[in-house]
């Protein structure tokens, strides 16, 4: 069974204590770094036995995250981005498909046209 892309994963590989908010920066991806000071700053700022709480139950409830879950750094941005607003990664997706399917298009309707100059080229090609 191949793991889910959009899904929440613990990131231990890249945490400093159970991967919680090297998690979170990944699935939404934000710097580790700020989400680290966000979360003691949270906790600091009267949150503390919840956001301990919260913490634990999150590292309690979530799965590791599974080893090569993305290819590329560009397929890691990829999914954040799906996960922050799928509707407009499916836009993107549309828009892209779009082009190139007009492209083909063109090429098509280049290709079966009546173009003497293609066809003397393909001749002398051969």
């Amino acid at each position: 069974m191949t793991a889910r892309r959009t899904r929440y994963y613990l990131d231990k590989q890249n945490g400093k204590w159970l991967g919680v908010c090297s998690g979170f920066a990944d699935y939404t991806g934000f710097d580790v770094m700020w989400v680290r000071i966000g979360a003691i700053l949270i906790t600091l700022m009267g949150a503390f036995p919840w956001s301990l709480v919260a913490y634990f139950l999150v590292a309690w409830m979530a799965q590791p995250k599974p080893g090569g879950l993305y290819d590329t750094e560009e397929d890691a941005k990829f999914w954040q981005g799906v996960r922050s607003n799928p509707a407009r990664s499916t836009r993107e997706v549309r828009s892209k498909f779009r082009d190139i399917d007009r492209r083909l298009a063109d090429i098509e309707t280049f290709y079966t046209s009546r173009n003497t100059r293609l066809a003397d080229e393909i001749d002398r090609l051969r």
